[in-house]
């Protein structure tokens, strides 16, 4: 298993998209991209590649584990706000908290074209969840909706 991180209660600087029942939390470095695959699922849902998907979160999302579950909430005063470069913020409409089922890492410094079984899955408070680590120069969205779509029962 990937690392593992503690957190009971935590605000992290993210962004989560819920995707059908599950929401993906997607981290990274200022700038690696995290708004904009954010975006991205939510268009791609709007054009028929996936069943549903809203906002959670961006920029930060607060974390909880609860019953074996890890939840994803906007931080209150951003909740419904999502940074688009070369336009600002927009309000979009949003969810006020999901159950994480996928953690997207973007610019990942393990990102491997064939990813070990150890890098595929992270711990989180206990909690194992599917990881995508996501190198710097990769296409996120292909990567994410191909994972998505291999588990359709957990997301559509």
């Amino acid at each position: 298993m990937a690392e593992v991180t503690a957190v009971d209660q935590a605000t992290v600087h993210a962004s989560a998209v819920l995707v059908g029942a599950r929401a993906v939390l997607i981290r990274g470095p200022s700038g690696s991209g995290k708004s904009r695959l954010a975006l991205d699922l939510i268009r791609a849902a709007q054009e028929g590649a996936l069943l549903f998907a809203r906002l959670v979160a961006d920029d930060r999302v607060h974390l909880q584990s609860v019953g074996g579950r890890l939840l994803a909430r906007p931080a209150e005063p951003l909740a419904g706000l999502i940074e688009v470069h070369g336009v600002g913020v927009l309000r979009l409409a949003h969810e006020p908290s999901a159950v994480v089922g996928l953690i997207v890492d973007l610019a990942a410094a393990d990102a491997e074209r064939l990813p070990r079984p150890a890098s595929r899955r992270i711990e989180i408070s206990g909690i194992s969840l599917p990881r995508l680590a996501v190198a710097s120069d990769g296409a996120a969205l292909p990567a994410v909706l191909a994972v998505l779509k291999s588990h359709p029962g957990a997301w559509i």
